[in-house]
C-alpha cells in the first residue's frame, strides 16, 4: 500500500440492534451514522463516511442497513451489497462483521452469512474481521473476552475459525478516549494482516463479477445435473409403468381366457342340458304318439273282429230259420 493514495475501505454488516452504526461511528471518532436503540433498523440503505487518522490513514466506512434480519427479502439484499460494491470505488479491504455479547449468534446470521458467501465467493471470509460489541456489559459482569469465546455457541467457534480467528472487542459507549483508540487501532491491526494475506489486493468488483460468473456456472451446473436426475428418474418411472401395464395386461389376458373358457364351458353345458331337454320333450313326444297309433290300430282290429263275429252270427241264423219252414 505504500505510495499509494488509496483509502482503506471498511464495510460494516450484521444484523439490527447489534450495534452495527455505532461500531461505525466509534471507528470515525465521531457520530457520522445514526444510531439509536430500536427493534427495527435505522440504516435504511448503505451509507459510505470517511475520516483521516492521526496518521494520515485514509478510512472509507461503509454502514449497511440490517442485512442479517429475518425479514429482508433477498432481492433488496442483493441490491444493497450491489450498492455497498459501487460505493467502495477502490474495493474493499475488509469486511467488518459486528456480532453483540448480549445476544446469542441466531440460525438467521449463519443463514445471512451463507448468503453472502454465495453472493462474494470463496473468498468472502479471506477479509472478514469479526466485531463483537459489548464490551462495557463484559467488564460490567467482570466477564473476560476469552471467558465470553469458551462459552459461545459451536456455530460461532466455527465462524471465528473461518476467519482465521480474526477479532476484535468493541466498547461503543466509553467515554475513555485510550479505550476508543486502543479497540481501533487493534481493529486496523488485524485488516492491515488482512491486506497482507491477500497480497493488498482488495476484494473489488471484478471479483464480485467473476464470483457472481462462477456461482451462474455452479447454478447451471447444478441445474443440468437435477434435469439429467430428473430425466433419469423420469424414465425410470417411465420403464416401471410400462412393465406394471405389461403385467397388468397379460393378468387381464390370462383373466379374460379364463373367464372366456368359463363361459364356453358353460355354453357347452347348457348346449348339452338343452339337447338332453329337448331330445326328452322329442321322446316323449313320439312315444305318445307311438300309444295313440297303437291304441287306434287296437280300435280299428277290434271293430273288424266285431263286425266279422256279428256278420257270421246273421248268417247263422238265417240258416236256422230256413230249416224250420221246410219241416
Amino acid at each position: 500500500m505504500e505510495g499509494k493514495e488509496i483509502a482503506t475501505t471498511l464495510v460494516l454488516v450484521g444484523s439490527t440492534g447489534n450495534g452495527k452504526s455505532a461500531t461505525g461511528n466509534s471507528i470515525l471518532g465521531r457520530t457520522a451514522f445514526k444510531s439509536e436503540c430500536s427493534p427495527s433498523g435505522v440504516t435504511g440503505t448503505c451509507e459510505l463516511q470517511q475520516v483521516q487518522m492521526k496518521d494520515g490513514r485514509k478510512l472509507n466506512v461503509i454502514d449497511t442497513p440490517g442485512l442479517f434480519d429475518s425479514d429482508v427479502e433477498r432481492d433488496i439484499l442483493c441490491k444493497e451489497i450491489v450498492k455497498c460494491i459501487d460505493l467502495a470505488k477502490d474495493g474493499i479491504h475488509g469486511v467488518l462483521l459486528v456480532l453483540s455479547t448480549k445476544n446469542r449468534f441466531s440460525k438467521e446470521e449463519t443463514a445471512a452469512l451463507e448468503t453472502l458467501q454465495m453472493l462474494f465467493g470463496e473468498k468472502f471470509y479471506n477479509y472478514m474481521v469479526v466485531i463483537f460489541t459489548g464490551g462495557d456489559e463484559l467488564e460490567t459482569n467482570k466477564q473476560t473476552f476469552e471467558d465470553y469465546l469458551r462459552k459461545s455457541s459451536r456455530a460461532l467457534q466455527k465462524l471465528l475459525r473461518q476467519c482465521n480467528d480474526r477479532k476484535v472487542l468493541f466498547n461503543n459507549k466509553t467515554a475513555t478516549e485510550a479505550v476508543k483508540e486502543k479497540q481501533t487501532t487493534e481493529l486496523l491491526k488485524q485488516i492491515d494482516i488482512i491486506i497482507a494475506q491477500n497480497g493488498g489486493h482488495p476484494y473489488s468488483n471484478e471479483m464480485f463479477r467473476e464470483a457472481q460468473e462462477l456461482k451462474l456456472k455452479e447454478m447451471a451446473k447444478a441445474h443440468a445435473a437435477k434435469l439429467e436426475q430428473m430425466e433419469k428418474a423420469h424414465a425410470a418411472k417411465v420403464e416401471q409403468m410400462e412393465k406394471a401395464h405389461a403385467e397388468q395386461l397379460k393378468q387381464l389376458q390370462g383373466q379374460m381366457a379364463k373367464a372366456h373358457a368359463e363361459q364356453l364351458s358353460k355354453d357347452i353345458q347348457q348346449l348339452q342340458e338343452q339337447m338332453a331337454k329337448t331330445h326328452a320333450e322329442q321322446f316323449l313326444k313320439e312315444k305318445e304318439k307311438l300309444r295313440e297309433q297303437m291304441a287306434k290300430e287296437q280300435a280299428e282290429l277290434f271293430n273288424r273282429l266285431t263286425e266279422t263275429v256279428e256278420d257270421k252270427l246273421g248268417k247263422n241264423n238265417k240258416k236256422k230259420g230256413g230249416d224250420c219252414v221246410i219241416m
